[in-house]
């Protein structure tokens, strides 16, 4: 045709992945075949659900299929399919870029070692790239559905940082992976091999996967190739047939292909319903967390079939954003073939059907959560660890299932002191004293702050379990679960504090007559201290500490204004409410203070604003105050 080759250079992401791949993903290099033969089947899948709409882009050729070939002379193996093809822009955009959103993180946080990175690659998605584990260049050609046959490329890469691309005749379309093998690699150009490959990690692909037969020749001495095909997968859907005639060996592959993960599934339901809304559910809960996991635009999670069609990846009306983990399909018998996004959003099908999926996957999380079988509890302790944070989201964004999700939740306590969240609420309901009314929790913006708040010292000192919260969506959480089993939740640090019948009738008397005996210090704090505070009073919540700060019973707490400051966002204006503990010996000596005392109350005050976790408006008058009052007391002239 006289057109022109191109050389252009990969995305520098790619460099690096294609550095890894061979690096960190060869003891296992046979994973490449599956990865090509589930992008040339989501290929076909693309090509079905175009043509829903434009049949004439299957032209004379209506029935897909994928062609694995090899060719020992030229130490080739080609994986060929007549999906929905590449166009020019497309081969450059897929196949020269990672166009995934998260790449950075996911690159900063490879560590150099080769297991380690191994388990990151899968999680990102081998691909196209995981041809280079075994060859050492890799031609492309293709063609796009229902373009010209001049409109072919061919791309054509040895992954050391370029590629190039030229426009080429073909008369079919679809495309072609060819790799070319490096050394030592002679065991893919075995058909026995690949066969055994095909049937372990892509017998549940739906298209047939076709290679030609081999027969003895008593002549070579060796196997040929014959010119009649067979299909090596049972090219059914996996979903559709009976849960006793599939293995656990097989679900696993499944999910690798449909999730594009590289570990096997913590945990799977599959399921036929049954009823006004027919359809086939086969959802996996990963066993760990992709690296985009907290990206809430990121879709790769439920692939939607009708009666065996691929409709589309990703549909996001099929599962709520915070079961955004859950990966797998959805086969219904019900919608119509040319379902669109549109259509699904206004579907009272596709509500059911998303409810029925929330309710299956929030069944499975329970039966592991609740099981006698300790190694299903700890498959709910990998869980939780993997993705607690998301599943918190639901507690506010799914009220239908908000008991359910509230009953999943797991946090750490002064039960045990140590930041593993293994507390439930059930757990400490169980757990709680003779009288106490509430479920006490404290929220900090890290474990340590939490553990160490001055807000606890009552409840240490009459050993009341308190929930400590450290996670950002956990102000989202208490803001949203007001109760639970009839106890409601409260802050140990809002509001006035009431032990009710924790509290002995002395207790009270003494705090009464505590906020009698220091009224006037009250008075004289709240003058120095101005419009910093909301009020000022006398605390029994401290036993150790001279005071605290605590949020008005209907504001805003402290860590979630620093939270919502953090993020750019505006927060009601609402000043704290500080606490004096009148036992405490600073507090003592400020009664009769009088020389120093705006510098021994704005101390209180600051000192009680660094406890909580905030920061200072004036950090220079702070230390200035330190310093002088520990010159006045080292000279014996404090007061």
């Amino acid at each position: 045709m006289g057109a022109q080759k191109e050389t252009l250079g990969f995305q520098a992401e790619v460099k690096q992945l294609l550095n890894l791949m061979i690096h960190s993903l060869y003891s296992n290099k046979e994973i490449f075949l599956r990865e090509l033969i589930s992008n040339a089947s989501d290929a076909c899948d693309r090509l079905r659900f175009e043509a829903l709409n434009n049949a004439a882009l299957y032209g004379d050729d209506g029935e897909l299929t994928i062609r694995v070939s090899f060719d020992k002379d030229a130490r080739t193996l080609s994986i060929a399919d007549n999906g929905i093809g590449l166009s020019r822009d497309e081969a450059i955009e897929h196949l020269g870029t990672i166009a995934k959103s998260g790449t950075r993180e996911f690159f900063a946080r490879l560590t150099g070692d080769q297991a380690k990175d191994a388990h990151l690659i899968g999680q990102f998605g081998v691909g196209f790239y995981s041809s280079y584990i075994v060859a050492d260049r890799v031609t492309v050609v293709s063609r796009r559905a229902g373009s010209e046959a001049s409109q072919a490329i061919r791309w054509e890469s040895s992954g050391e940082g370029d590629f190039t691309i030229e426009m080429i005749e073909r008369e079919q379309r679809g495309t072609e992976v060819t790799l070319h093998l490096r050394e030592g690699e002679d065991e893919f150009l075995s058909g026995w091999k690949l066969r055994e490959i095909i049937r372990k990690y892509s017998d549940h692909i739906t298209l047939p996967i076709l290679m030609r037969k081999e027969q003895w020749s008593e002549e070579k001495k060796q196997q040929v190739l014959t010119d009649e095909e067979e299909t090596v997968n049972q090219a059914s859907a996996l979903w559709t047939r009976a849960k006793s005639e599939i293995s656990a060996e097989q679900y696993n592959e499944f999910y690798k292909h449909v999730a594009h993960d590289f570990d096997d599934p913590l945990a799977h339901v599959h399921a036929r319903v049954e009823g006004k809304q027919e359809y086939t559910q086969l959802l996996y809960i990963p066993a760990r967390a992709p690296f985009d996991l907290f990206d809430r635009t990121a879709r790769h999670g439920i692939k939607l079939y009708v009666r065996r069609v691929f409709i589309m990846d990703d549909a996001e009306q099929l599962m709520p954003l915070y079961l955004r983990f859950v990966r797998g399909v959805v086969d219904s018998n019900d919608l119509p073939l040319n379902v669109s996004r549109e259509i699904l959003q206004q579907s009272r099908d596709i509500e059911a059907i998303r409810g029925g999926c929330v309710k299956r996957v929030l069944g499975l999380l329970e039966s592991l959560a609740d099981s006698d079988d300790e190694a299903e509890r700890e498959k709910y302790a990998i869980f939780w660890k993997e993705f607690g944070r998301v599943l918190k989201e639901g507690v506010g964004e799914d009220t239908a299932n908000k008991e359910r999700i509230a009953r999943l939740l797991r946090f750490a306590s002064t039960q045990s002191d140590t930041a593993d969240e293994t507390v439930s609420l059930a757990d400490y309901v169980g757990r709680m004293k003779d009288g106490q009314e509430k479920i006490y929790y404290v929220t900090a913006e890290t474990f340590t702050a939490a553990k160490n708040s001055p807000h606890l010292e009552i409840f240490r000192k009459k050993g009341i379990e308190v929930l400590l919260l450290s996670d950002r969506v956990d102000e989202w959480v208490t803001g949203h679960l007001t109760e639970f089993d009839g106890k409601s939740l409260q802050s140990v640090a809002k509001g006035g504090l009431d032990l009710g019948k924790l509290e002995d009738a002395a207790e009270k008397q003494e705090s009464e007559k505590a906020a009698d005996e220091y009224k006037d210090l009250i008075d004289r704090i709240k003058a120095t201290l101005g419009d910093k505070v909301k009020d000022v009073r006398v605390t029994h919540r401290l036993t150790d500490s001279p005071s605290c700060l605590v949020a008005d019973e209907y504001d805003l707490g402290g860590n979630l204004q620093r939270i919502l400051k953090a993020a750019g966002q505006s927060a009601p204006a609402s000043k704290p409410i500080l606490e004096i503990n009148p036992k405490h010996p600073a507090v003592q000596r400020l009664k009769y203070e009088e020389a120093r005392f705006d510098d021994w109350a704005n101390l209180l005050f600051e000192q009680a604003t660094l406890a909580e976790g905030g920061s200072l408006d004036d950090p220079a008058g702070f230390v200035k105050r330190i310093n002088d009052l520990m010159l006045a007391l080292s000279l014996g002239s404090g007061r």
